[in-house]
């Protein structure tokens, strides 16, 4: 048997390890917490970091996975965000980079609501520390690096040194915060229209395949939109079903 000093095997087996699901006040609560986080403005400026940092994740995943040159990504004081990479200057590879920022939220919660709904919460947040401990490899500036710092100092905190019951609120509340809050920089691009910034996102998918960008928002507006629902009817079913 090989030894294990330092109790990582214990550690995994901590982490994988099946928890009951919460009742109804959990699974609810936390998501009246987090739609009120994403509605009220001030409360949004926080999340909306969180969701840029999700969303640069997503394009530098990506970037990466069609084969480009990642050179970094850039989390702004103002939540915007940027990831840099090199490579084709057209093609589906560029497209898909493009379409990835907006639906990463999204995909991410969905990743969440699986975790959950298999009684893992504490692996969820312990993804959430891997994810931000590879995005920090590639964060290039200061703001940034202090931001995926935080996130995942937080989520390493829950993941091992929170009580149980905190742990799995936690998780939920990441989930939600995930599903509710990726639509809304979409919602933001179509209110904002020609005041947009040059360049987004949708502006770029413009360029590359003819599509008009409005039609890019509303089509990543109704996925990140399918993405919430789905989420929500597998994390509280019982009240959706009833409210249909």
């Amino acid at each position: 048997m090989i030894p294990d000093p330092v109790g990582v095997t214990t550690l995994l087996e901590e982490v994988w390890r099946t928890r009951p699901l919460p009742g109804a006040p959990v699974v609810l609560g936390t998501g009246v917490f987090a739609a009120a986080a994403v509605l009220w403005a001030r409360s949004w400026t926080l999340v909306r970091l969180g969701i840029t940092t999700v969303h640069e994740a997503g394009h530098a995943a990506v970037a990466l996975l069609v084969g480009r040159r990642l050179h970094g990504v850039r989390v702004h004081q103002d939540t915007s965000g940027l990831t840099l990479s090199s490579g084709r200057a057209r093609g589906p590879g560029l497209v898909a980079v493009y379409a990835a920022g907006h639906l990463a939220p999204g995909v991410l919660g969905l990743l969440a609501v699986a975790a959950l709904a298999a009684g893992r919460p504490v692996a969820l947040l312990a993804g959430g520390v891997v994810v931000a401990a590879l995005l920090l490899v590639w964060v290039r500036n200061l703001y940034g690096l202090l931001v995926v710092t935080v996130i995942g100092a937080a989520l390493a905190l829950l993941a091992w040194r929170a009580p149980d019951d905190v742990r799995t609120a936690a998780a939920y509340l990441v989930a939600w915060l995930l599903l509710l809050g990726a639509p809304r920089p979409v919602v933001e691009l179509l209110a904002a229209g020609r005041r947009r910034p040059r360049g987004s996102d949708v502006d770029r998918l413009a360029d590359l395949t003819g599509v008009p960008a409005v039609l890019w928002a509303l089509v990543l507006l109704a996925a990140t939109h399918a993405g919430a629902v789905l989420g929500a009817t597998t994390l509280a079913p019982d009240l959706l079903a009833a409210a249909v």
